[in-house]
C-alpha cells in the first residue's frame, strides 16, 4: 500500500508529542504518502509549520478555529499572513463556524471566518472548513467568497477547499460538490450507526472524496472509542472502496490525486 494520504490530522497538539517519532513510522509502514496537519489557534498553527519543517510528507495548515475565534486580535491576522508564506502552507485552516459548542459569540465567530477567507484568496490557498450546526450561515459565506473568486477569474475558484469530516445531509454535500469543494470521510463512515454517512460518501462523485482521521479523534471501527492515528486511515479508505465498489488500491490512487489537486503539494521526493 502506497500513497495514502490524511488530509487531516493534529500531530501538532500535546497528545501526540511524546511519541511522535513511533507514530510516524506506523504511518509510513502503511503506506502513508502525505499527511495535513490543521492549526486551531495561532500557536498550533506555528507548531504545523515546524513538524512540516522537518519531514517531507508533512503539510501545514494554518487558521483559527471558530471555538477559538475570541482569542482573535488586531495582530491575529498579521501572524497568519506571514505563517501563510511558508512554502510547506498548503491551505487555510482549520475555520469555519460552530454552533453546537457555541464556545464563541457566533458575530465573532462569522467575522474571523469571513477574514481568513480573505485571506486564502489572496495567499491563493484553499480553505479546510470545520461546520457544526451551521450549515445554512456557513454556505452564505462560502458561497460569497467563491463568488467573489469566480469574478475575480482566481485559479482557486476550482479547488476552493474541503468541508472537513463531513456530517451533513446529502443535498448539502452535493451543492459543495457542484462548487468544486472537495468532501472529507473520516472515521464515522466505517461504525455500524453511520448508514447516514455512508449514503452520503457513496453517492458522491469520486473526484469529490478525501479521506482524513482527524486524529486523535473520530478513530474508525475496530478502534473505535481510543485515540486516533494517521495510520488508522487505511481503515476509512476500505469503507469508500466498499461503497463504490472499487479495489483499494484503486480508491487510494483516487483519494491522492485529488488531495494533490486540492492542495498541490507534488509527489513524494
Amino acid at each position: 500500500m502506497e500513497r495514502l494520504t490524511d488530509t487531516h490530522c493534529h500531530l501538532n497538539l500535546n497528545i501526540f508529542r511524546d511519541e511522535l517519532p513511533e507514530l510516524l513510522e506506523r504511518a509510513w509502514q502503511r503506506g502513508l504518502d502525505r499527511i495535513l496537519i490543521p492549526g486551531i489557534d495561532l500557536e498550533t498553527s506555528r507548531a504545523a509549520v515546524e513538524l512540516a519543517e522537518k519531514h517531507p510528507k508533512l503539510f501545514a495548515a494554518v487558521g483559527i478555529h471558530p471555538s477559538e475565534a475570541s482569542t482573535w486580535t488586531k495582530d491575529s491576522l498579521p501572524a497568519l499572513r506571514q505563517l501563510a508564506q511558508h512554502p510547506k502552507v498548503a491551505a487555510i485552516g482549520e475555520i469555519g463556524l460552530d454552533y453546537y459548542r457555541d464556545r464563541s459569540p457566533r458575530p465573532i465567530q462569522r467575522h474571523v471566518f469571513s477574514a481568513q477567507l480573505a485571506l486564502a484568496s489572496e495567499r491563493g490557498l484553499p480553505v479546510v472548513i470545520h461546520n457544526r450546526d451551521a450549515a445554512e450561515d456557513l454556505w452564505e459565506e462560502l458561497s460569497a467568497w467563491q463568488e467573489g473568486l469566480l469574478h475575480s477569474d482566481s485559479l482557486l475558484a476550482g479547488r476552493p477547499g474541503v468541508l472537513h469530516s463531513f456530517d451533513g445531509s446529502l443535498s448539502f454535500a452535493q451543492q459543495a460538490a457542484e462548487k468544486m469543494f472537495y468532501i472529507g470521510i473520516s472515521g464515522p463512515v466505517t461504525f455500524k450507526n453511520a448508514q447516514e454517512r455512508r449514503d452520503v460518501a457513496a453517492s458522491l462523485p469520486l473526484d469529490r472524496l478525501l479521506i482524513e482521521t482527524d486524529a486523535p479523534y473520530l478513530s474508525p471501527h475496530p478502534y473505535r472509542g481510543r485515540r486516533n492515528e494517521p495510520a488508522y486511515v487505511v481503515y476509512i479508505a476500505e469503507q469508500l472502496a466498499r461503497l463504490h465498489q472499487y479495489n483499494l488500491e484503486s480508491m487510494v490512487q483516487v483519494t491522492w490525486e485529488n488531495a494533490n489537486r486540492l492542495f498541490n503539494w507534488g509527489v513524494s521526493p
